[in-house]
């Protein structure tokens, strides 16, 4: 892997991972006890988890959107140069 793809799968994969570990953790250390703040904590750091990785994919989405729409853009200009599209 490359140093960008690295840093790439560090960020969508290692770090909510990571949060979500600790989130366990501190559940854990709290006796899951519903009084205690550590396990309070915990649940907080595994919502964190879960939204770190949702706004990731929604992140990686919008990004194909755009590649979509740029490929979109080059075959409408390709069919008003030659009359026709691309893959016909």
């Amino acid at each position: 892997m490359t140093g960008n793809r690295i840093v790439l799968y560090a960020i969508r994969w290692v770090v909510p991972l990571a949060i979500a570990v600790v989130g366990i953790v501190a559940i854990v250390a709290g006796h899951a006890r519903a009084s205690s703040p550590t396990a309070a904590a915990g649940v907080g750091l595994l919502i964190v988890a879960v939204i770190v990785a949702l706004i990731n994919w929604m992140f990686r989405m919008s990004v194909q959107s755009n590649r979509d729409r740029i490929r979109e853009e080059e075959a409408r200009e390709y069919f008003d140069r030659h009359g026709r599209w691309p893959d016909e």
